[in-house]
């Protein structure tokens, strides 16, 4: 393929070679990261790009852009049979709106510069596609071997019809999204390919940045994003480009563009088993996007194509999902592995555990089985899928590699992922409890078993990490004013969102009873689900903890309605947290109905119950909580906090209780050990974390949490602002910290020096042994 002359910029249409990143808000991160590549003199087909404007102006032209934007901004129902009511309806709209005849005529324009009658790919590229923190992976539609103006001008209408799609009315709920949606289009000449694939600069799977991870397959790569095969999987040593693992695929069948347009090839056994690039094109893709990570400075995920020998490259985008998880121990991985069934094998594509009732559904009609918390198992997902995969705790396929659209869509979800199992849909019964470990990529019958550590998943959207460390790092919030600049920091999530601090703000510091008994409960649940669904989506797929209400008496007394609030002594120790939960259970209601509301559309929110003191209370507590309709949701995970002495003694019950992890909170813990109030400026210095009586029960409740198989976490300004306190915890082997959002950069490099310690005493322990 040889470049043509660049076409002529108009008001709609730009070529590639004149766009770059600061292009993106008007022609989308595709087309933006294509045109940065071929100014940087990459081998990218030759193109141009239709920018957002365009759709605008077209839907403008038929009168019905507000239409759409009304309709587009109207909340979501859960009911997937009325969202694809509604898509269908929005997507007509689109289909019948005619281009403006100076658009038309800019357009095919453009194409004829390519050439006389070639035959382009044409892909949708959204304003936020491709950027660092989301993909839109397969969410928008593209075309290929599209031949003539006519046809042309058909798939930029349909590629701004796929704006208005379920899938697409669904990413943009889960992300977050909430201005009007708008989309461009690219352009290029069709590669003809006959071997093609993907790259990761860094490893998906694992976050590890020393390697490059790369899939390939026979003709269109279509079948590697779609996961219709298995494709081949190298693993290549970015330093010196060593191949560190090949998995040889299994493709039955190849797309091969053809005059008429694309046509499926059914391939022989021996072309079937045979790998797919060799040595020189392996080299060849490695160089490439080792070269193209250095270009943009951060970890990348590109597509390819060899038409024959020359290889292009055909899109680039920065990786969504690096990031550390939470997750148990190999040996203790090993020793509850082997007291399991394996079911099915595959390859671990989205990092995790969850535990739920398999549903093998094997065709998008059977999507209604799925429950909220059930365990995809497919032949495979596409992209039509979405409203599907945002309901289930973990997902499971015969086919697809680790660059798939169900791998990709998963770990952006922050679900546990295993791709390319050959026949989990006939191995794995429905309706069974099985439990999905998508590091290992293996698939057991039954539940997780307790030497397991229930983490919440510590995926991120980050595109650069200060210290990696094994010891998560979350923060603390109280409002949703400054969540998209904290989520943006170097942090794993949120391990405490306060609720009652909304209560001030979100509700003008009305008293929850006040509000029910004036007919106002609609209203609280209204403004709080809100105001944490704008802080989970900020945050998401990474965990967002939050704890309920927890305003003790004289705090509820200073709101408007509060004159019910009983006069007590010393509120810090009295009518507060899960007590009063079993006394008022309309007021826990609340929380729940909250919870409920944003896990519907944000399943990275789990719940913290606060001031927890007797066994007795916490049950009940949980009754109510198993009531609820937000008791059937099995993902969400349930913490609480440990707070008063007492918890070191209950722990093993809490656990059986169901619990699955707990936080400390260090002010009060240390309050309550050393009675000393932890306000008083008489008695300061009494007040201290690290007296050896409160380190004691740190050390208790995190080796009898481990025992129990809980998830640990503390959450205090101690722990940042001692580093003996860091580096005792990261000894005792606790699971996380969180620490206010200005701490957490400080606190990241305190917990990575004690972590580097730690290996280095053990090897100089390992090095006296062997003396």
């Amino acid at each position: 393929m040889t470049a043509q002359p660049a076409p002529t910029p108009s008001r709609w249409v730009a070529p590639l070679e004149r766009l770059g990143p600061a292009d993106a808000p008007s022609v989308g991160g595709k087309a933006a990261n294509l045109g940065e590549l071929t100014r940087g003199k990459f081998p990218v087909p030759p193109g141009f790009a239709i920018d957002e404007q365009a759709y605008k102006d077209a839907m403008d032209a038929a009168g019905v852009r507000s239409e759409l934007a009304r309709r587009g901004a109207a909340p979501r129902s859960p009911d997937d049979s009325d969202l694809t009511r509604e898509a269908d309806e929005l997507q007509a709209v689109v289909r019948g709106v005619t281009l403006p005849d100076e658009m038309q005529a800019q357009i095919r324009g453009a194409y004829r510069d390519l050439g006389n009658e070639v035959s382009v790919a044409v892909r949708s590229s959204a304003p936020a596609e491709d950027a660092a923190d989301t993909s839109f992976a397969g969410i928008h539609e593209s075309f290929t071997d599209v031949t003539g103006a006519d046809a042309l001008i058909d798939a930029v209408r349909e590629c701004w019809a796929s704006l208005w799609s379920a899938r697409a009315l669904t990413y943009r709920t889960l992300r977050g999204y909430t201005d009007e949606p708008s989309i461009a289009v690219v352009v290029q000449r069709m590669v003809r390919s006959d071997r093609s694939g993907v790259a990761f600069t860094a490893d998906p799977r694992t976050g590890a940045r020393d390697r490059i991870v790369i899939e390939a397959a026979l003709g269109l790569g279509e079948v590697i994003v779609g996961g219709q095969v298995e494709p081949d999987t190298y693993v290549v040593a970015k330093e010196g480009f060593d191949l560190l693992e090949l998995h040889i695929g299994a493709q039955a069948f190849a797309i091969e563009p053809g005059e008429s347009g694309d046509r499926r090839v059914d391939l022989s056994a021996e072309e079937s088993n045979r790998q797919v690039l060799d040595d020189d094109q392996l080299l060849q893709v490695a160089r490439l996007a080792a070269a193209v990570e250095n270009h943009y400075g951060q970890p990348q995920d590109l597509e390819f194509a060899f038409a024959g020998r020359h290889l292009w490259i055909v899109q680039t985008r920065p990786i969504t999902t690096l990031g550390r998880t939470g997750s148990a121990a190999p040996a203790d991985t090993a020793r509850a592995a082997a007291d399991r069934t394996e079911l099915v094998h595959g390859l671990g594509a989205g990092p995790g555990t969850a535990t739920g009732t398999a549903r093998v559904l094997l065709g998008l009609g059977d999507a209604d089985r799925l429950g909220d918390g059930d365990i995809l198992v497919a032949p495979m997902t596409r992209p039509d899928w979405l409203p599907v995969l945002r309901r289930a705790a973990a997902i499971v396929t015969d086919g697809g590699g680790v660059t798939c659209h169900a791998a990709i869509v998963g770990r952006e979800l922050g679900r546990p992922v295993v791709v390319g199992t050959h026949d989990a849909t006939t191995v794995i019964t429905d309706g069974t409890l099985i439990t999905v470990d998508g590091g290992s990529g293996t698939v057991f019958s039954g539940e997780r078993a307790s030497a397991e550590t229930p983490a919440p998943t510590a995926a991120t959207t980050r595109t650069a990490v200060s210290a990696p460390t094994a010891t998560a790092v979350y923060v603390n919030l109280a409002t949703p004013d400054a969540a998209e600049g904290v989520a943006a920091q170097d942090v794993d999530g949120v391990g405490l969102l306060r609720a009652e601090f909304m209560i001030t703000t979100a509700l003008g510091g009305a008293h929850p009873t006040a509000m029910i008994a004036a007919g106002r409960r609609q209203d609280y649940i209204d403004e709080m689900a809100a105001g944490v669904e704008h802080i989970a989506a900020a945050f998401a797929p990474r965990p967002v903890v939050y704890r309920a209400i927890d305003l003790r008496s004289n705090e509820f007394a200073g709101l408007e309605g509060g004159e019910v609030e009983p006069d007590e002594d010393n509120p810090m120790i009295g009518y507060r947290g899960c007590f009063r939960y079993v006394r008022e259970p309309e007021l826990f209601r609340l929380d729940l109905d909250v919870l409920h509301r944003v896990r519907e559309r944000l399943p990275n929110v789990h719940l913290m119950i606060p001031f927890v003191r007797t066994r007795w209370e916490l049950a009940q507590c949980l009754a109510q909580l198993d009531a609820h309709p937000l008791g059937a949701d099995r993902g969400m995970l349930r913490w609480i906090m440990a707070e008063v002495p007492s918890v070191v003694h209950w722990i093993p019950a809490y656990a059986k209780l169901g619990i699955d992890g707990v936080s400390i909170g260090s002010n009060d813990l240390t309050q309550l050990m050393l009675g000393v109030d932890r306000d008083s400026e008489v008695c300061k210095d009494l007040f201290d974390t690290m007296d050896p009586a409160v380190l004691d029960a740190i050390d208790r409740i995190i080796d009898r949490s481990r025992a129990a198989g809980l998830t640990t976490s503390l959450c205090g300004q101690a722990v940042s602002t001692d580093p003996r306190l860091a580096e005792h915890l990261v000894r005792r082997g606790i699971t996380s910290v969180s620490v206010t959002p200005d701490s957490a950069a400080h606190t990241r490099r305190v917990v990575a020096t004690a972590e580097r310690r730690i290996l280095l005493d053990h090897a100089r322990a390992a090095s006296r042994t062997e003396d």
